[in-house]
């Protein structure tokens, strides 16, 4: 290849520099690199949701002023790839372009046609491995399908699983002859104005140099209590990397190498690494499904599913999205998600369950909320995990298993202590009845100042009732004369 004509960067979800395939494969070419980020909203493309559009303006700053430290400025554009990528490279007179898979529906196409296109225009035009362990089709049944249990899932990754040694970071990109021109991010309007409801985000630090530490910090910290601190709401125990992955600040393999080196020098136990790399695992699951079911977020992976007497309600969707259903651990993990777009993980099972179980309303009412108000909505993990909790998904939970809210918050907030940081309204009230406001006396409620259906609602549902609705409404599923 001329060491003279440019290689395009095209960045996506792997926003970083460090172990990136596409990016070391540029630098070491020895030719000029142009990096480059392109905001695609066109109709082939599911457009992202507020949260996510907060996350990658900082994420791009961040990327940005670390390429402009290294000698090349990320160049930005905005408009659908396969007019923007072609027309970018005619303009810098480019030679190569590089870009990392993803397996987003319609994207693995898309990407083939503009790999041809390019090439028939005489660039070089590769794509790059990363975003996943194991790519979709490598790891398949032994009938040649798609897994659709976790466990055997699991077990045949963690054999195949071979992750290369780490790619650092470029200390220097040789820059184009001549400045390329980009888009002012500001222009963009990633971050929300009018109002500016994310006051509660400056919780996270996006950008790869955070993802970084967090992972250090994780692994050092957490990762050793993992398998008990994953499922405590009120205590900082799970990893919070998964806005990183998404986005890619973060990659896969560099999370696999960090916890399999702690476990094999003994800092922590082989059985926590172990819960750790399953879960990365269920990403790698979830990945695969979307790759055989592009319509994961729209239709159930259950085909009878399709029947189940969902219940229109507006006004309960909407009580549930403001944290307003009378159930505070429900109450709780949603304020959260809304403050700061991100909900601890036992928690989003618990409320998940609570919208499709107790209120009857269709899962896929929940994804689109999650996708608009989650920082790491992933389009294989926000639609497989939503099937899951509804019974439709891949090796889901049984619908039967319906949460009782009283009891999980009992269970895995035993203190009081999130629903208390969430839902001020009950915080005065006493660990016995926290997660059960509707059962103290007058007079405690009195003492704890809790008015109820004024000061906090009451349950908008009984459990009992919404349990036995729920399966009925799965009895008419198993019955074939049903409609």
């Amino acid at each position: 290849m001329d060491d003279t004509a440019p290689v395009i960067v095209w960045f996506r979800r792997d926003l970083r520099l460090a172990d990136n395939p596409a990016l070391a494969a540029a630098a070491a070419a020895g030719a000029p690199v142009i990096p480059l980020y392109v905001l695609d909203e066109s109709q082939a493309i599911r457009p992202m949701g507020g949260a996510h559009r907060w996350w990658l303006d900082r994420s791009l700053r961040a990327l940005g002023a670390e390429l402009a430290g290294r000698g090349s400025p990320l160049v930005l554009r905005r408009g659908a790839v396969e007019q923007v990528v072609p027309a970018l490279a005619r303009e810098v007179g480019a030679g190569a372009v590089y870009w990392t898979r993803l397996w987003d529906p319609g994207v693995p196409e898309r990407d083939a046609d503009l790999q041809e296109a390019l090439g028939d225009a005489g660039l070089e035009a590769l794509r790059f491995d990363g975003a996943l362990l194991i790519e979709p089709g490598a790891l398949t049944t032994k009938t040649g399908g798609v897994y659709g249990v976790f466990t055997p899932f699991w077990r045949a990754a963690r054999a195949a699983i071979r992750v290369p040694d780490a790619l650092p970071a470029p200390e220097r990109l040789r820059p184009p002859p001549a400045p390329v021109d980009s888009d002012d991010l500001d222009g963009w309007a990633l971050h929300p104005t009018r109002p500016d409801w994310s006051e509660g985000f400056d919780v996270w630090t996006p950008g790869e140099a955070a993802g970084r530490e967090r992972l250090h910090s994780f692994v050092d910290g957490a990762l050793g209590g993992y398998s008990r601190g994953r499922d405590a709401p009120a205590e900082d125990g799970s990893s919070r990397l998964s806005p990183y992955l998404h986005w890619g600040e973060v990659g896969p393999r560099q999370v696999w190498r960090s916890v399999q080196a702690a476990a094999a020098s003994g800092r922590v136990a082989e059985a926590q690494a172990d819960k750790l790399l399953s879960e990365l695992a269920w990403r790698e699951f979830n990945h695969h499904l979307l790759a055989a079911r592009p319509n994961l977020a729209t239709r159930a992976v259950k085909p009878a599913f399709e029947r189940m007497p969902w219940r229109r309600d507006p006004a309960g969707l909407r009580a549930w999205t403001r944290g307003e259903t009378g159930y505070p651990i429900v109450d709780a993990g949603m304020r959260q998600l809304w403050t700061t777009g991100w909900m601890h993980n036992r928690v989003r099972l618990i409320t998940a369950s609570f919208l499709v179980k107790h209120l009857l309303i269709d899962w896929r009412e929940g994804e689109r909320w999650f996708w608009d108000t989650l920082v790491d909505a992933d389009p294989a993990n926000n639609a497989a995990n939503w099937q899951w909790i509804a019974g439709s998904g891949a090796d889901a939970s049984p619908f039967f298993r319906i949460f009782n809210p009283v009891l999980q918050g009992e269970k895995f907030d035993p203190e009081g202590a999130y629903v208390k940081r969430w839902v001020p309204e009950v915080s005065r009230l006493p660990a016995k009845v926290i997660h059960q406001p509707w059962t103290a006396d007058t007079d405690l409620l009195g003492r704890a100042g809790v008015k109820l259906g004024r000061s906090y609602p009451r349950p908008m549902v009984d459990h009992a009732f919404a349990r036995a609705r729920a399966l009925e409404a799965l009895r008419g599923l198993r019955d074939p004369d049903a409609a």
